[in-house]
């Protein structure tokens, strides 16, 4: 049962984000005629701190906070390829997100298939890329609502039954409305919340455990004893040589898979220009760094002998926080990862939703729909998204939502030679990148099912474990790229390119545009 004190400073923190998402109108106000880019990229206006709060927040999920560790809890080493990976991020942010930025506004793209559309006159290529968003998003998306469920029935405020119901869905209700008034702007205010609750809490917590057990040496030595290791250097706390290839296949993969997802790019294209994307791209590692000290309070929780439910070691850190922290401290802590669920899931939501109107909706459905009625869609998508993800958590088993969501990072890969390396060539044909999408899909698919749904798996030669996405990314290019000599050589006729990017791959400096740069 929880704790008044706990449940009073919970209560109090959900209540300020609450208010925070009413004032969401004042971020940024415009007074342009309602329009999707206006819903959904908050007319592009936010500035390199709104972008930095809004972006890191969207990347570095509640789930993420709470898998994390529980892997780390449960395999040692293997769990902290998520540092590597979003480290990783940041220079290809740098790179990509500032000229796709750049590309997007020029065009009034708002999705990253409307920048396929126009880069290779294909709608078909353009609707896959949509899809496989749509497709990798909602279980993403049903996997904020675990980790909440996760964190609140660890501190005891997620009751048993129907009430526990109840809670979910007074939170995630809150955040509905004002994301459909609202849009983006009410995650990026929230966004501050979480940064600030999320970083004061992690900070007293990690404090408390090295004073509690004497400094990162004696967490490090119970942590290996606990996994079976007689010291650090012979536990699973230590990478074997073995384990090396999955390891940085599976830290690249992500990495090249993550800004491929709508809600990343939804949150990218709402900055004020491509100087503040490259900004925050040179700030974001602070949240690596916040992601590294949750996978440590992971190698703590074994250390002072948490014992998490079988399957459910995403429970162990906030069984942690609940036996080491007072109980308003305790509070704070799950009211800061349920906060750090409701803004990636707010993006991703609105993310799916603008990518079903633009390039669905618009170019099959109706294609004189004017602003005004894109928006009113795009908000009912919106909502439905969430409903949905309500839904997919009650009526299935946690173990589905993991397993899926699994299958979106490999699935959202694969779109990554048309976006990605679409930027710098447009010399691949869309039929080539319509085969190379199919085939690393159905490929990528089987690989992880095979495998028992694990993204790590041997591609039948030899003991080598890689990372199924990448693997499923090479055979993809190899595809694209044979697919577009072949199409070439028999003269098949491509789309036009209405982006005005180089055919080849090089890059050519171009005034920067936007609100930095009028």
């Amino acid at each position: 049962m929880a704790d008044g004190a706990m449940t009073a400073t919970f209560l109090a923190v959900i209540g300020g984000a609450s208010l925070l998402a009413v004032t969401a109108r004042r971020l940024r106000p415009s007074d342009r005629l309602p329009s999707l880019e206006g819903w959904a990229l908050a007319d592009r206006s936010l500035g390199p701190v709104w972008t930095w709060l809004l972006l890191g927040g969207t990347i570095f999920t509640a789930y993420t906070f709470t898998a994390v560790p529980g892997l780390a809890y449960g395999n040692g080493a293997p769990a902290f390829f998520a540092v590597p990976y979003t480290v990783i991020v940041c220079p290809l942010a740098f790179v990509l997100l500032s000229r796709l930025w750049t590309v997007a506004r020029r065009h009034g793209y708002v999705t990253a298939a409307d920048f396929v559309r126009g880069r290779y006159g294909s709608p078909p290529l353009a609707l896959v890329v949509a899809l496989t968003g749509i497709l990798a998003t909602m279980p993403y998306l049903a996997l904020q609502l675990l980790g909440i469920r996760a964190v609140l029935t660890a501190g005891g405020v997620y009751p048993r039954g129907a009430a526990g119901d109840l809670v979910m869905v007074a939170l995630f209700a809150g955040l509905a409305v004002a994301t459909y008034r609202h849009g983006l702007r009410a995650p990026a205010v929230i966004s501050a919340l979480k940064a600030v609750a999320v970083f004061v809490s992690l900070t007293a917590v990690c404090w408390l455990v090295l004073v509690r057990l004497g400094g990162p040496g004696p967490v490090f030595d119970g942590a290996a004893r606990r996994l079976g290791g007689t010291d650090v250097a012979h536990s699973p706390l230590v990478l074997s040589p073995a384990q090396q290839p999955a390891y940085a296949t599976l830290a690249l993969g992500s990495a090249l898979a993550l800004l491929m997802y709508p809600h990343v790019l939804t949150a990218g294209f709402a900055a004020d220009g491509p100087r503040t994307l490259r900004k925050v791209s040179v700030a974001l590692p602070a949240w690596t760094g916040l992601l590294a000290l949750f996978g440590f309070l992971g190698i703590a929780a074994l250390a002072t002998g948490v014992q998490a439910p079988k399957g459910g070691a995403e429970a162990a850190v906030p069984m942690l926080v609940d036996r080491l922290m007072p109980a308003p401290l305790a509070g704070l802590v799950f009211a800061a990862i349920t906060v750090g669920a409701l803004v990636p899931a707010a993006v991703m939501s609105i993310a799916a939703a603008t990518s079903f109107v633009r390039n669905v909706y618009v170019e099959y459905v109706q294609p004189t729909a004017t602003p005004k009625r894109q928006v009113r869609i795009a908000k009912a998508v919106s909502l439905t998204a969430k409903v949905g993800a309500v839904a997919f958590v009650f009526g299935l088993r946690d173990q589905d939502a993991i397993n899926l969501q699994l299958l979106g990072g490999v699935w959202i890969l694969q779109v990554f030679p048309a976006v990605a390396v679409g930027l710098f060539t447009g010399r691949l044909h869309p039929r080539a990148l319509l085969a190379g999408w199919a085939v690393g899909m159905v490929a990528g698919t089987l690989m992880v099912v095979r495998g028992g749904f694990s993204s790590i798996v041997t591609l039948g030669f030899g003991p080598l474990e890689v990372y199924a996405g990448l693997a499923a990314l090479l055979l993809n290019l190899v595809v694209a790229v044979a697919g577009t000599a072949a199409l070439d050589r028999f003269g098949v006729p491509r789309g036009a390119d209405a982006t005005d990017l180089p055919s080849r791959l090089t890059v050519r400096r171009r005034p920067e545009t936007g609100a930095n740069h009028p």
